[in-house]
């Protein structure tokens, strides 16, 4: 497929990643490799390796630190121009990478992060968005601070303003919100800006309350329709289902529901995973660029899906992959087979 460059922008947190060689476990280590991941730059990392013009915006501590984690988005095609600095503290995260029946571990250290200190008049977002065509958040972002949850709504504002698309893969992780605020209370106001949302019928219902069954056949479209009524600017919402049957392997499928019906994709059986962290990343990056490219919902979520099986093949949080990659998998080529 011919790629023409669309630009998307990403906003959120870049933390230094911290993980046990190989599947130590932290008991066993006397050294740590480093890394940098946070949701929304995965996504513009895994776009520009698909050809896409990918700028991410957030904020590092003043420092050689943050100096370097500006350099690794760079080294990934990313452009880090709109990139702002001060403070001194950069967010990092743990990561003890677990194996067949032992899961893996996370412990966060993001407090009193430069990015957490980002004020809405720190960011002219008009100017970022203009010309651009897809602006992308999590739901993990308005969760660090209030400061970064205004930030957040001011730029969903402006890329309405400038009609550039807008989606939200609206995780919801309840130990992140300490800042005296609800999801419940911000997330409305963030969501019905949005064209299109990623989130399971559990997230809805952990965040706007909606009824679950716990029937896997008619809770997500249940949840989306009610969704794409109460906020009418929704188009899509889309998921990816994960059946863990041990830390190494799992098989997933994606769906989107479009108002009136839902796609749902095959399974793919990933047998041994090398790194899960980053996969809900590499779904939403796939389904960014599946539909802006492709004519159909069925195309976009398909590629979507590949996208996130591939990723649990590469170590790190992002999903270093380009496009003929993930539309080999699309095509039905699991072999593996080595490309000379």
């Amino acid at each position: 497929m011919e790629n023409d460059k669309k630009e998307i922008v990403t906003f959120g947190e870049v933390m230094l990643r911290m993980s046990t060689p190989g599947f130590a476990k932290f008991s066993q280590v006397d050294n740590l490799n480093m890394d940098y991941g946070g949701g929304e730059a995965n996504v513009a990392i895994s776009l520009a390796y698909m050809g896409m013009n990918a700028i991410h915006v957030t904020r590092f501590p003043n420092n050689y630190v943050g100096r370097a984690a500006a350099q690794f988005l760079r080294h990934h095609w990313v452009n880090t121009s709109q990139i702002i600095y001060g403070d001194n503290e950069l967010g990092l995260y743990f990561l003890e990478t677990g194996a067949v029946h032992r899961s893996s571990k996370v412990v966060y250290n993001r407090e009193n992060s430069s990015f957490s200190k980002i004020r809405p008049d720190m960011i002219d977002w008009e100017e970022i968005l203009k010309g651009k065509d897809w602006f992308h958040w999590t739901g993990i972002t308005p969760a660090i601070s209030e400061g970064v949850a205004a930030s957040c709504l001011k730029a969903i504002e402006a890329a309405n303003k400038l009609n550039v698309k807008v989606s939200a893969d609206i995780t919801y992780r309840k130990s992140l919100w300490q800042y005296g605020k609800k999801p419940q209370e911000v997330m409305p106001e963030l969501v019905a800006g949005c064209d299109v949302i990623m989130a399971s019928a559990y997230d809805l219902a952990d965040i706007f309350d909606y009824p679950l069954n716990h029937d896997p056949e008619t809770d997500f479209p249940n949840a989306a329709a009610k969704l794409m009524e109460d906020y009418p600017r929704i188009q899509r919402v889309a998921y990816k289902t994960r059946d863990s049957l041990n830390a190494s392997h799992n098989r997933i499928s994606a769906h989107i529901w479009d108002g009136k019906q839902l796609i749902s994709t095959d399974n793919y059986d990933i047998t041994h995973i090398v790194d899960r962290v980053g996969t809900g990343d590499a779904f939403a990056a796939g389904l960014i660029y599946g539909l802006l490219h492709y004519k159909t919902d069925e195309e976009a979520i398909n590629f979507a899906a590949a996208a996130c099986a591939l990723k649990h093949t590469i170590e790190g949080d992002a999903n270093m992959v380009d496009f003929d990659d993930v539309e080999k998998l699309v095509k039905g080529d699991k072999s593996g087979g080595i490309v000379r």
